[in-house]
């Protein structure tokens, strides 16, 4: 049996195999197990990352996915420091008269399947990501876009229909195929679960469930990736990713704060400790009675939580307080409300909105009690905790708050959700789609129009003093009509073989400490 074999085997079945960085061998248990079991070693550079679970890779469709940065790439990405650098397109121009872009296109690049990548390509992505029946969740990043124009097979023209400063930001989005995908049905194509891109490494074999597998492209148009295969190996659980380090069945995982001081002092792993624009905080969802009726209470509610305890409790000092959803770039306004921590203040504001406290301890009006579900998804620990500290700390005010813990997400219908979000590139990333009124990452049904305004302004304009000015002005205008309770910035924690190289620890990340793989064609197992 090959390793591909041997590799295969071990996942379906799980048999007992040491996965480690580097050379891969089966125990002498495994080979007399396995029917005609041969060779079991190989120079192939093998990486097994611990992953949370997919159900589609497309990023025409979906915002989310670490994996997308290794298939895909954009006409534009992010370098080290997060600034704006060439990809598939090697240079641009700008006609600010006339809101025009125009691409000049790499001519060496191909997709996985080999067929030439072009002008089509581009142009059939945008308009998918813009046609409102395909109903993708990054759609009003692109809104601005009024024609794309196709000059020849490596030439594109993107017109705008208003200034969009953020625009190249986006143009970091994974293209997709036209040639595979042309008159498919995007939302529901076999290409989601067989996904073909241009990336540093390409598909090659999906276990539901339990693992997908990449092998390196080599015909990538960059940088030859130096590790041969990268498993992403489905472990939503994070203690259950600790076990796996520990057991060498993982490489590299996210871990909890807690459970650094497993691994600090092993010389056989590297901790890695990574600031993020990655903020927590409760979502209340405005599609809720409770909430629609009774808008004091984001902002009562937010004087509740001891939030600086709970950095130095649950997050062990991993991270910072959080008080704006753009707190870690440079349109941070540091003059707004903050919301420090004053239950007496919650109180007060209560009772002037005529909340009354019942005999029971919890606060009612209406006959409405302060009652409401604060919910999780499960697999993240550190939400726990967050969530469960946060309704000990409601307790104390008169809000009965009950932590609820779910596989999936209503977002139309449940009371609360403990959100995660952030940005690290342009301010009006994780902003305008979540907090304007028709955003589409906005699932809290939360309508401002002042706030709307605000952000409209700040994407159509190029002059920093202008933006900066704008971005204050919302911050300060949320501070007025809460639609989270901001709870703190959180630092990713990568825990990795020491034999992995290359991870620039100095890079800030996004959320879900999303941005890891940025230089992963660099990487090298020693």
């Amino acid at each position: 049996m090959n390793l591909k074999g041997v590799k295969a085997l071990i996942l379906t079945v799980s048999l007992s195999l040491i996965v480690g960085c580097g050379n891969k061998t089966v125990t002498q248990e495994d080979i007399n197990n396995s029917e005609n079991a041969a060779v079991t070693e190989s120079n192939e550079k093998v990486l097994v990352y611990g992953s949370g679970d997919y159900s589609s890779i497309n990023p025409a469709l979906y915002e989310h996915g670490e994996i997308n940065s290794l298939l895909f790439n954009g006409l534009t990405t992010h370098d080290k420091n997060n600034n704006i650098v060439p990809a598939l397109a090697e240079s641009w121009e700008y006609d600010k008269e006339n809101l025009t872009y125009t691409f000049k296109l790499r001519k060496d690049v191909k997709w996985h399947d080999g067929e030439p990548f072009t002008a089509e390509d581009v142009k059939y992505t945008y308009e998918i990501i813009t046609d409102p029946d395909v109903g993708s969740e990054i759609a009003t990043n692109y809104e601005d876009i009024k024609e794309i124009q196709i000059v020849d097979d490596y030439t594109v023209k993107i017109i705008l229909k208003n200034e969009n400063v953020a625009l190249l930001d986006y143009l970091t989005v994974g293209v997709i195929p036209k040639h595979i995908l042309d008159g498919e049905d995007i939302t529901t194509c076999d290409f989601n679960r067989n996904p073909i891109g241009t990336g540093p490494y390409k598909l090659s074999n999906w276990d539901e469930g339990q693992s997908i597998t990449l092998v390196k492209n080599e015909d990538y148009f960059r940088n030859d990736p130096k590790i041969d295969k990268i498993i992403f190996k489905i472990v939503d659980d994070s203690k259950a990713r600790v076990i796996q380090l520990k057991s060498g069945e993982l490489d590299l995982a996210q871990v909890t704060p807690k459970d650094i001081n497993t691994f600090q002092d092993n010389e056989d792993y590297v901790v890695n400790i990574m600031k993020t624009a990655d903020y927590r905080g409760i979502m209340y969802n405005f599609n809720n009675q409770l909430f629609a009726e009774n808008r004091e209470l984001p902002n009562a509610l937010s004087y509740a939580i001891d939030r600086q305890a709970m950095v130095d409790s649950i997050l062990l000092g991993y991270g910072e307080v959080a008080y704006s959803p753009i707190q870690m770039g440079d349109y941070n306004n540091t003059d707004i409300e903050k919301f420090e921590y004053n239950p007496d203040k919650t109180k007060a504001l209560l009772e002037e909105a005529g909340w009354t406290l019942g005999s029971d301890g919890v606060y009612e009006k209406n006959g409405t009690k302060l009652s409401f579900e604060l919910v999780c998804k499960e697999g993240d620990q550190v939400r726990i905790d967050m969530a469960n500290f946060a309704a000990q700390e409601f307790k104390v005010v008169g809000a009965d708050v009950k932590v609820v813990v779910n596989s999936k997400i209503d977002w139309e219908n449940q009371d609360s959700f403990l959100i995660g979000w952030g940005s690290p590139f342009d301010p009006d990333d994780h902003t305008y789609k979540v907090f304007s009124t028709n955003g589409g990452a906005n699932y809290s049904a939360y309508s401002n129009s002042k706030i709307d305004e605000l952000l409209v302004k700040a994407r159509e304009t190029d002059v920093y003093e202008e933006r900066l000015k704008y971005y204050k002005e919302f911050q300060e205008e949320m501070t007025k009509d809460m639609p989270y309770t901001f709870f703190a910035y959180i630092d990713a924690i990568y825990v990795a073989n020491s034999n992995l190289k290359g991870i620039t620890t100095e890079t800030v990340l996004g959320h879900h400490g999303v941005g890891i793989f940025w230089n992963v064609e660099e990487w090298d197992l020693e």
